[in-house]
C-alpha cells in the first residue's frame, strides 16, 4: 500500500480515527495516517488534482483500515446502526486499502466545505442521496460523489464521505498496524 501523502502532500488529512473525535469516543488508531492501494491512491491524487482546478481538495478522513478496527466497530455499536460499518465475517473495502472517506476543502482558506451531514453521523442525512440540507451543502457534496465516481469509485449507499475503488473485491483483506505496512 502506499501512503496518501507520499504521492501528493497537499491532501489533507483529518484522521478521526487517530483522536476521539469519532464515534468510539476514543482513538483507536495510534498514527495519523492514509494509505490506499496503489491504483486507489492514484485515483484519489487525481480527484484531488482535478479538485486544484476549481480552488478546492480532499480531507481524508480514512483509508486503510486494519481489520481488527473493524471488529471493534461492529461489536461496539447496537444491531441498528450497524448498516454504517462493515460485517467483520466479510471485511471491508477499507480493510483491502480501496476505500477512501473523505470530503473537500477550500486550497486558499484550509476550511473544509460543509455537507449535508457530519462525518460518520449515523443518520439519513448520510445518505448521498439525501435531499434535505442546505442547497450549498447538496452541491459539495455531488461535486465530491461526480469526481470520485469520475476516477473508477462509487459511493456507498449509506454514506456520501465513503468510496470503494470499482474491483476492490480482488484484493485481500490486512490486519496490518500502520507501522507493519512496508514502504515502498
Amino acid at each position: 500500500m502506499i501512503e496518501l501523502v507520499d504521492l501528493d502532500n497537499t491532501i489533507k488529512l483529518d484522521i478521526r480515527y487517530a483522536t476521539k473525535d469519532n464515534f468510539m469516543g476514543r482513538p483507536v488508531y495510534g498514527q495519523a495516517r492514509a494509505f490506499l492501494q496503489p491504483a486507489a491512491a492514484e485515483r484519489a491524487r487525481r480527484a484531488h488534482q482535478k479538485l486544484g482546478e476549481k480552488g478546492l481538495g480532499i480531507v481524508v478522513y480514512d483509508g486503510y483500515r486494519p481489520w481488527s478496527v473493524t471488529k471493534l466497530f461492529w461489536e461496539f455499536l447496537p444491531d441498528d446502526k450497524r448498516k454504517f460499518v462493515a460485517d467483520p465475517a466479510r471485511g471491508s473495502n477499507h480493510n483491502r486499502g480501496c476505500a477512501i472517506d473523505l470530503g473537500l476543502f477550500e486550497l486558499a482558506t484550509g476550511q473544509s466545505l460543509p455537507m449535508p451531514s457530519g462525518y460518520d453521523e449515523f443518520t439519513r442525512r448520510a445518505s448521498p442521496d439525501y435531499t434535505g440540507g442546505t442547497d450549498e451543502e447538496r452541491s459539495n457534496r455531488d461535486i465530491l460523489r461526480r469526481i470520485m465516481e469520475a476516477e473508477g469509485f462509487t459511493v456507498n449507499a449509506e454514506e456520501w464521505w465513503h468510496f470503494d475503488l470499482i474491483g476492490s473485491e480482488r484484493y485481500h483483506i490486512y490486519d496490518l498496524s500502520f507501522s507493519e505496512i512496508p514502504k515502498h
